[in-house]
């Protein structure tokens, strides 16, 4: 326990307490050992300053706990100012000077509460106030030492404002005032009121300059990162339309190469077969009904090549064989497998059919699936969807549910009428408005959304 005496703060002939002694001596031991507000501020990742260099109650951004941080550094600078202020009108009840310290210690406060009005970027208003705020506290430490308590805060306030050598000036300025204000308040010279605070701003500096750089590291290591990802997806999109680019050229320049030795050398061959025909018609029947003979049977394997055609054009799922059941289950397991637990697809079959589906009726019931699963999958953000198909005497039923978020769905024909978003919805309808069937839609906000398409099977005929 140190005994002060003689101090303006004390008054003469005053000798102080064990908590004179404690004022004197805290100050070097918060700066020291990174305890009280310079301890939560230096070692908190959270209050290292921000992308623009400078101080906010919200520099903790999304970061909880570096809010909190944060929001506890300001709450002890006010504790620090409301104890200094306390004691003070304790020590010195009715002096002169009371009304200027009551109004410079309100001053101050006010002026802190403004540096978050003001922004977090180091501008010259923001500068401005920094300065008005550090000579306020200087003359608050002249007319009475126990406020220099308060500038281990402001330690950090310029050192998160101002540039590097600018700020280690006004960190060595802040605590040139605090070893006079300790000594003013010593009852003799101590040594140790004259080198530790010296030593606790240095140690709280290089604590905080080095946490600083660390963030300006982890920054630009979050930003390459970024860039690498953002690099690796527009790879990953180019790579993939020019996949698709290839393979649709691919596929155009089979069915062309496909098309020219079959179907367009079967019609050349039938043209000049009828125009020959024509010509020996009248000097020689015969050999004009053989033409045509040769011709006809030209037209029939052009007509097995044409329907050999469609049934290549037909869904690759319908091709490999199993049906439309074989081709639902398989569309669910992979849509489930590509979504990667965000979306669970599962399918589900009632009845039996009495003859196998026709092809036209198959392949349109799998392109609705296929549209209303990719609808699901990009607008709805559902975590669950159905297939449901269900065979009836006279008709199928392709059911498509989801549990995602809905919409408000309107009648037919007034969606006809105003701007329609894709082609989605309008393409299903109109699949089945070709096999004779309907295609109704249930949905809600916040309800998920049904998606029903019905298909007679007694007035629909393969095309084939």
């Amino acid at each position: 326990m140190e005994h002060r005496s003689g101090s303006p703060d004390h008054g003469p002939g005053v000798v102080p307490d064990a908590e004179a002694a404690a004022e004197g001596s805290g100050i070097s031991g918060a700066a020291a050992d990174g305890t009280g507000v310079a301890g939560s501020e230096a070692g908190s990742p959270g209050v290292v300053p921000d992308p623009e260099g400078a101080e906010s109650p919200g520099t903790a951004g999304s970061d909880p706990d570096a809010r909190w941080l944060a929001l506890l550094m300001h709450a002890a600078f006010f504790l620090l100012l409301g104890a200094s202020l306390t004691r003070f009108l304790m020590r010195h009840p009715g002096e002169d000077r009371t009304p200027w310290i009551i109004a410079l210690s309100i001053t101050l406060a006010v002026l802190y509460l403004l540096g978050p009005v003001l922004g977090s970027r180091p501008t010259p208003r923001r500068l401005t106030w920094l300065g008005v705020l550090v000579v306020v506290w200087m003359v608050l430490v002249v007319l009475a030492p126990s406020f220099a308590w308060c500038a281990v805060p402001l330690f950090y306030t310029g050192l998160r404002i101002l540039p590097p050598r600018a700020a280690l000036a006004l960190v060595a300025l802040l605590t040139v005032f605090v070893v006079a204000a300790q000594l003013r308040l010593a009852d003799g010279f101590d040594p140790n009121l004259v080198l530790a605070p010296p030593a606790g701003a240095a140690v709280a500096t290089a604590v905080f300059v080095h946490m600083q750089r660390q963030a300006v590291r982890q920054r630009e290591l979050a930003a390459r990162q970024r860039e690498l990802i953002d690099d690796l997806l527009r790879t990953r999109r180019e790579l993939a339309a020019t996949e698709r680019r290839e393979g649709t050229l691919a596929e155009r320049q089979r069915l062309s190469m496909e098309i020219h030795d079959t179907l367009a050398q079967g019609l050349s061959s039938q043209q000049m077969l009828l125009q020959a025909a024509d010509r020996t018609w009248s000097a020689d029947p015969d050999a004009a009904r053989r033409h045509v003979r040769t011709a006809t049977g030209i037209a029939e394997r052009n007509l097995a090549e044409a329907r050999r055609f469609v049934h290549d054009l037909a869904p690759a799922d319908l091709a490999e064989g199993g049906g439309l059941e074989a081709a639902l289950h398989a569309l669910a397991a992979r849509e489930s497998a590509q979504a990667e637990g965000a979306l669970t697809v599962h399918c589900h079959v009632e009845g039996t059919p009495h003859a196998p589906l026709p092809d036209r009726v198959q392949s349109a019931l799998l392109r609705i699936a296929q549209g209303a699963l990719a609808n699901v999958r990009e607008h709805s953000g559902a975590t669950a969807a159905g297939l449901t198909l269900t065979h009836l005497d006279d008709r199928v039923v392709l059911d498509i549910g989801d549990n995602g978020r809905g919409f408000t769905a309107e009648p037919e024909g007034v969606r006809r009428a105003g701007t329609v978003r894709g082609h989605g919805l309008p393409a299903m309808r109109a699949r089945v408005r070709q096999l004779g069937g309907t295609l109704t839609i249930e949905s809600a906000p916040g309800e998920g959304t049904v998606l029903s398409a019905e298909v007679p099977l007694t007035t629909t005929e393969d095309p084939t």
